[in-house]
């Protein structure tokens, strides 16, 4: 079943958010499978990112390539907010 998360990350800067992309991009994660869509978004100090992914196994794998990343960009990873989605509307 699709899932939207929400990653609240207050310590992350927007140039620490663009070297991860690179490096995603880099290591072909930028567009892995089962991501639906992606949003990142400025919050106060840090990045909001809503991701939509059809399942928490699909996160799961991109995760396992995620957080060191995260982790060498010196940003501390967090627990998303996981929502079970009811319905899409596109466009």
């Amino acid at each position: 079943m699709a899932i939207t998360t929400i990653f609240d990350l207050s310590d992350m800067t927007q140039e620490q958010y663009d070297q991860v992309i690179k490096n995603l991009d880099a290591s072909g994660l930028g567009a892995p499978n089962g991501r639906l869509h992606h949003v990142a978004s400025a919050s106060g100090n840090g990045i909001l990112i809503v991701d939509v992914w059809e399942s928490e196994e699909t996160l799961g794998k991109f995760s396992e390539g995620l957080i060191p990343m995260l982790v060498a960009a010196g940003v501390t990873p967090v627990e998303p907010r996981i929502l079970q989605i009811h319905n899409i509307i596109k466009g």
